[in-house]
C-alpha cells in the first residue's frame, strides 16, 4: 500500500466484474513485508507510515479530555514496550494479553506486542475473573496488561501470569503485588526496536470465540489474514483518503480488534477511539466533532440511536457518507432510518472470529442490495450452502454457510487452538449459521444453526454462563437459552434447578445474576432467571435447549 488509503473513486466498479478479475495475489504489493520471506505486523500498521506528523489516533476520554497521537509516537512507543517484552523473556510466538480500555496504551500494547513477534491477545473489559482465568491460563499468557480500574479482577485469576499495570494518576500499585508499573518501564526502555520477522502462517493475535457444548474456544490468526482485513476495509467499508472513519466496536473483541485498529492502521488512515460506554448523545458528538464520514458498529447501537428519536438525528444529518454493520443481522427498519433521518447508506456485513468479515454487501462495489440479504462473498473466498453431509445446496434451499477452503486463497482460519476442530467437513468450513443463496449468488440469513446467543451484537455460548451458575452453591442444574428481545435481539435467559431445601425467590435471583455478572461478564448475565423443578432431557441426558427456548419466547 503506497498510500494511505484509496482515493475517492471516479467510477464504482461492479461486484461482479471485480470479482471475476481480482487476483489475490495482487495483494502482496501492497505490503512493504514479504508473506513468504518475512513480515511483521507493527511495520505494516505503524512504521512505513511514520515519517512526518501523519496522526494515528484520535482518542476522547470519558471524562471530556482528549488526545490525538501519529504513527511516529505509536511506532516509538511500541518499541519501548517490545524491549519490555523482550527484557521479561518474551519469545516470538508468546502471548501477551491486554485487559485494557479504549485508551491510547491500548495501541502501543498491541503494535508493541506484534513488534516483538509475539501474539496480542484482547481481554474484553466486562469480563470477570472467570472469564479472563479461562483465556489467559488456555492461551499460556506471558504477561496481562492492565489498568488500575481493571487491576482487582485478576486477584480472582488462578496461575495469572505477570501484570503490568497502566497507574492511574496520583494511585500508586497494588501493595504486594509484584506488578510491573507500566509507564515506570516504558520510561526505562529505548525506543529502537528491530522488528521480529514471522511468517504468514504464525499467529499475530489469538482470540477466543463462545461455544455451545464446551468453554470458549481459542483463534490463532495468522499474518496472512492481513490481506483479508485490507479487502474488507477498501471494498466493504469503502474506507478512502478523505474519511474519517470511526468504529463504535470494542477491541477486546474480533470485530473492534481487526477493523477498529489493525484494519484502518494497515491503510495509514487514522482510527477513533472512545473510552467511555455508548451513548447516543456521545456517539453525535463524536460525529461532530471529528467530522466522522464513514461508521461502523452493530444494530443494536444503531437502533438505539433510533429510539432517541429523528430530531436528535438532525445535528449530524448528511455528516456520514457511509455506514456498515457487523455483529447480527440489519433489520430494515434500521435501513430506512438511517437514509431518511442521517442522509446516509447503512450496509449489512457477515463474519465470524475464525473469519474475519466473509459476506458483505459493498460501499465499494456496485450490485443489487437484496431485501434481508447480507450480500455477496467477499472476493478471494468463495462461500457455499452445504447440507449437514457437506454437499451443496441449489439456490433457494435452506443449509449451512460454509466457506470453501480449497477455493479461498483470502481464507485464513486454521483450526481452533489446542483443540480437534469439528467445524469442518471435506474441504468445507461450516459457519453454524443456517442461510439461503438467491439466483444471483446473494446470500440471506435465516438463522443460527446452534444454541448461540447473540445479544446487543456479543456472541454469547450458553455453556459458559451454565458453568458459571453451577458453582454457585444454590444451584443445582441451569440451562441458559436466548429470548427473543426488540432492543438486544436476544436477552440471556436462565432456567435453574435448586439443591433440595434451597427456596426460590427474587432475592435469589438476583444474587444469581450479580454472581455472573461478577465472575463471568457484565455482558453475559442473564436478565431473567426462572426457577424449575427440572429441565427437559434427552434420553441420554442432554439438555433440551431448543424445548427451553420455545418455553422462554412465550414467556
Amino acid at each position: 500500500m503506497t498510500d494511505s488509503a484509496q482515493p475517492n473513486p471516479v467510477e464504482i466498479p461492479s461486484y461482479q466484474d471485480f470479482a471475476a478479475s481480482f487476483q489475490p495475489d495482487s495483494l502482496n504489493a501492497l505490503f512493504s513485508g514479504d508473506f513468504d520471506k518475512g513480515i511483521n505486523a507493527a511495520v505494516e500498521c505503524c512504521d512505513r507510515w511514520a515519517d512526518g506528523d501523519k496522526v494515528a489516533l484520535y482518542w476522547e476520554g470519558q471524562d471530556g479530555r482528549s488526545s490525538q497521537h501519529t504513527f511516529a509516537e505509536l511506532r516509538d512507543a511500541s518499541a519501548r514496550f517490545a524491549n519490555f517484552l523482550v527484557s521479561r523473556g518474551v519469545q516470538p510466538g508468546d502471548r501477551v494479553a491486554g485487559l485494557l480500555p479504549r485508551i491510547p496504551e491500548l495501541l502501543v500494547v498491541i503494535l508493541g506486542t506484534l513488534r516483538a513477534g509475539a501474539v496480542y491477545q484482547p481481554l474484553f473489559t466486562a469480563f470477570g475473573p472467570k472469564a479472563v482465568e479461562y483465556r489467559v491460563n488456555a492461551s499460556e499468557a506471558k504477561l496481562v496488561v492492565t489498568d488500575s480500574q481493571n487491576r482487582s479482577k485478576l486477584d480472582e485469576v488462578h496461575n495469572c501470569p505477570p501484570v503490568a499495570t497502566i497507574v492511574a494518576a496520583q494511585q500508586s500499585l497494588p501493595a504486594g503485588s509484584g506488578d510491573f508499573d507500566f509507564r515506570a518501564e516504558m520510561a526505562r526502555q529505548s525506543s529502537q526496536f528491530t522488528p521480529v520477522l514471522r511468517s504468514a502462517e504464525d499467529p499475530c493475535l489469538m482470540l477466543f470465540t463462545s461455544g455451545t457444548t464446551g468453554l470458549a474456544k481459542g483463534v490463532a490468526v495468522p499474518h496472512r489474514a492481513l490481506k483479508a482485513f485490507y479487502m474488507y476495509m477498501r471494498y466493504a467499508v469503502d474506507l478512502r483518503a478523505d474519511d474519517a472513519y470511526w468504529n463504535i466496536a470494542d477491541p477486546g473483541w474480533a470485530y473492534g480488534l481487526y477493523y477498529a485498529v489493525l484494519g484502518p492502521l494497515l491503510s495509514g488512515h487514522a482510527t477513533h477511539f472512545y473510552e467511555g460506554s455508548f451513548t447516543v448523545d456521545s456517539t453525535y458528538r463524536m460525529i461532530e466533532k471529528y467530522g466522522i464520514t464513514n461508521l461502523a458498529g452493530a444494530p443494536t447501537a444503531y437502533r438505539l440511536l433510533i429510539a432517541a428519536g429523528g430530531a436528535a438525528a438532525l445535528r449530524v444529518k448528511g455528516r456520514l457518507r457511509a455506514a456498515s454493520s457487523a455483529g447480527e443481522p440489519l433489520n430494515p427498519e434500521v435501513i430506512r432510518w438511517f437514509k431518511e433521518h442521517l442522509d446516509c447508506v447503512v450496509n449489512d456485513h457477515y463474519g465470524q472470529t475464525e473469519l474475519g468479515m466473509v459476506l458483505c454487501n459493498f460501499h465499494a462495489l456496485r450490485h443489487t442490495i437484496r431485501a434481508g440479504a447480507a450480500g455477496f462473498a467477499v472476493p478471494g473466498i468463495r462461500l457455499a450452502v452445504v447440507d449437514e453431509q457437506g454437499q451443496e445446496l441449489p439456490t433457494g434451499q435452506h443449509g449451512t454457510l460454509a466457506v470453501d477452503r480449497s477455493q479461498s486463497p483470502l481464507y485464513y482460519f486454521p483450526g481452533y487452538w489446542q483443540q480437534k476442530t469439528a467445524a469442518f467437513v471435506g474441504n468445507y468450513y461450516l459457519t453454524g449459521d443456517t442461510v439461503e443463496m438467491g439466483p444471483d449468488g446473494s446470500i440471506a440469513f435465516v438463522g443460527r444453526g446452534d444454541d448461540i446467543i447473540t445479544s446487543s451484537g456479543y456472541r454469547i455460548g450458553p455453556f459458559d454462563v451454565e458453568s458459571c451458575l453451577i458453582e454457585h452453591p444454590a444451584v443445582a442444574e441451569t440451562a441458559v437459552v436466548g429470548k427473543p428481545d426488540p432492543e438486544r435481539t436476544e436477552i440471556v435467559k436462565a432456567f435453574v434447578v435448586l439443591k433440595d431445601g434451597i427456596q426460590p425467590d427474587q432475592a435469589l435471583a438476583e444474587e444469581l445474576q450479580m454472581y455472573v455478572k461478577h465472575r463471568l461478564a457484565a455482558h453475559a448475565y442473564p436478565r431473567e432467571v426462572v426457577f424449575v423443578n427440572e429441565l427437559p432431557k434427552t434420553p441420554s441426558g442432554k439438555i433440551q435447549r431448543f424445548l427451553l427456548r420455545q418455553q422462554g419466547s412465550a414467556a
